[in-house]
């Protein structure tokens, strides 16, 4: 643990990117109710997104310091998404014999967070 400022920047956007995710499953739950694990696919698209976006941009503006990046991929970003989440839910649905809605939840997050990944790439690409 020698460098402590690259620890807090990862601890700091830690906890920015865990309340957000928060926030987002919390109103997914009011909106369209416990039946579909909604506020996680939505987080993991929207992170992917943004991961790209994020990527996208660093490359163009870089050099950047180790703890911004640290900050924004690892921290915010890292601690917004959850594939472990993901797979939870997953398992969930299919032991629950939602065997079509655990299909469709697969399909969507991976198909739609990659190509919100490449949107975001093809997004911070032409931003920069």
């Amino acid at each position: 643990m020698r460098d402590v400022g690259l620890w807090l920047a990862i601890a700091t956007g830690g906890g920015i990117g865990a309340m957000a995710r928060h926030g987002i499953n919390m109103l997914a739950m009011r909106v369209f109710g416990p039946g579909f694990p909604w506020g996680t696919m939505v987080v993991n698209i929207l992170g992917s997104f943004a991961m790209g976006v994020l990527i996208a941009w660093l490359v163009v503006r870089e050099p950047h310091g180790q703890a911004f990046r640290a900050f924004w991929a690892i921290g915010v970003l890292g601690a917004f998404t959850t594939f472990s989440t993901f797979s939870l839910d997953f398992v969930t649905l299919f032991e629950r014999k939602a065997i079509a809605a655990a299909g469709g939840y697969l399909f969507g997050s991976v198909v739609f967070s990659i190509a919100a990944l490449v949107a975001g790439l093809w997004l911070g690409r032409m931003a920069t």
